[in-house]
């Protein structure tokens, strides 16, 4: 179990910028960088409760949303967004700023 996961770190340990950002592309000499959030996340487990049950484990998981793209041309470089992903990673935010606020100005009140 343990070189499994040793083997699934290692995997994962070049990944880094390669998962935010994309291979450059060229379309119609139009430079294009993707660029999404990316996470992984990996578990493991062993032991048993009892003599009678051997035990162990694992899992993992990952998630990549598309942001949007850097594009390139005529020697200027523009940040082109993908509306539905930045939505999907602005609403968790969004949500905890507005909780915040809200308590806040609660406290404020009294």
């Amino acid at each position: 179990m343990a070189e499994l996961v040793l083997d699934l770190a290692e995997t994962v340990a070049g990944v880094g910028v390669k998962t935010a950002y994309g291979d450059p592309v060229d379309i119609d000499g139009v430079k294009v960088v993707p660029v999404a959030l990316g996470y992984y996340g990996f578990g493991a487990g062993s032991g048993g409760a009892t003599d009678n049950v051997q035990g162990s484990g694992g899992g993992g998981g990952g998630l990549s949303v598309p942001l949007g793209a850097y594009v390139g041309e005529q020697g200027r470089v523009r940040f082109e967004p993908n509306v539905i992903g930045l939505v999907l990673v602005a609403t968790p935010f969004i949500f905890v700023v507005g909780h915040a606020l809200k308590t806040i100005i609660r406290a404020l009140k009294r």
